[in-house]
């Protein structure tokens, strides 16, 4: 009697590394809408807390990739290096059906080079900043990509005349924030007057960032509360190291008694109490803007790191709503432009501007509306080709 053919299908086998916050919500929403399509999928490499409640494998805690600014990174080059070259030569053994790295493109593009050359698909979530920087990037983005996943709608023309396939997903965010959202009935649940202005402060997420811009904010807090004494302050910050550097910041510049009040997470609420924001640089300045909250932006790092962004020819605007908007929409103040002085002059400016600050909602709307793509569906559909094909 013959045997009975028990060989099962071979499970597709997705390789993904996300190593920021942001890539691991970008990569978690990403697996979800596979798994709908390909349920038999495996799903590893390095990711965070979002990834593995969606079934991600990670070999290595995601964290260990999640540095900025160069002098930072070259802190950690060598153990940087160590977990990539491991990466490679299990991915290299294994053969997954593709590789998708999220965002990360100094990790990633070196790696997608390699299992590109050896013959394993790769897409890249998050397109590198050619815009921004030098087009020389694409010589390096070329060899290394199969498809780029882009969040923005002017990025897949760059690409135009090049190997590299490139799709406008839209950007997961303008997905999950409303395109109204009710400022009263926010700072009700805040707990918040309805007249009084209000000043969300959002000095960043990373601990790096905090300490070069936690006295800056709170000066800025201080020199606001000195021109409008009835505003208050919510200050949202994501883990208890962050707290601990503002409070620290609080404490060394007598800033106790500001009518403050600081929140763990809930960014997203903070910004829809508020009637102007102080961001730092990065995806924060995006959500602002999707929330439709006018913005100032400023940002710090350290001298080494600032001296080789400047070489490399970045944009005339850092944050993405100006980005986005191609003019000056928000007032950006970097380095050592970013005093108190100045930050507080522009943020009163907005504050007490309604035509300003109702024109620049205008724009962020329109922003949003064009961003709001149903991204991880968008994304998964560009995937699955490559998936059929294995």
């Amino acid at each position: 009697m013959p045997a009975a053919d028990s060989a099962a299908p071979r499970a597709i086998r997705i390789a993904m590394v996300a190593g920021e916050a942001s890539s691991d919500q970008l990569a978690a929403h990403l697996i979800m809408a596979l798994k709908a399509h390909r349920p038999e999928a495996r799903f590893y490499g390095i990711g965070g807390a979002k990834m593995q409640r969606e079934g991600f494998l990670s070999l290595w805690p995601a964290e260990k990739l999640a540095v900025r600014g160069y002098a930072e990174v070259l802190r950690h080059y060598r153990e940087i290096t160590g977990i990539r070259r491991q990466l490679l030569k299990r991915l290299l053994k294994e053969r997954p059906d593709v590789f998708i790295g999220v965002d990360g493109s100094d990790f990633n593009l070196w790696l997608e080079k390699r299992l590109k050359r050896a013959g394993i698909p790769t897409i890249h979530f998050v397109s590198p900043s050619i815009w921004a920087w030098r087009k020389e990037r694409l010589k390096k983005i070329i060899p290394a990509v199969n498809h780029i996943l882009a969040l923005y709608p002017f990025e897949p023309e760059l690409y135009s005349g090049t190997p590299v396939t490139c799709s406008y997903v839209g950007h997961p965010l303008a997905d999950m924030i409303p395109l109204q959202i009710d400022q009263r009935a926010t700072r009700e649940h805040l707990n918040l007057e309805a007249g009084p202005p209000v000043i969300a402060l959002l000095p960043g997420s990373r601990q790096s960032e905090l300490h070069y811009m936690a006295e800056t904010f709170v000066a800025t807090a201080k020199l606001l509360h000195q021109r409008y004494p009835a505003v208050h302050f919510l200050v949202p910050l994501v883990s208890r190291e962050t707290r601990l550097q503002f409070e620290t910041a609080l404490w060394k510049l007598k800033a106790d008694e500001l009518p403050l009040t600081m929140m763990f997470g809930h960014a997203a609420e903070a910004i829809a109490a508020s009637d102007v924001a102080l961001v730092a640089s990065g995806t924060a300045t995006l959500e602002t803007a999707l929330v439709g909250r006018p913005l100032v932006i400023a940002y710090k790092m350290s001298p080494w790191s600032w001296r080789l962004m400047r070489r490399m020819g970045y944009l005339p605007w850092v944050g993405l709503p100006n980005i986005l908007a191609g003019r000056f929409v928000a007032p950006e103040f970097l380095q050592d432009d970013a005093t108190p002085e100045n930050l507080a002059q522009a943020v009163g400016n907005l504050l007490t501007d309604r035509q300003v600050r109702a024109a620049t909602t205008r724009i962020f709307a329109s922003i949003h509306r064009r961003l709001r793509q149903n991204t991880a569906e968008k994304a998964a559909a560009a995937v699955l080709p490559y998936l059929q094909e294995a």
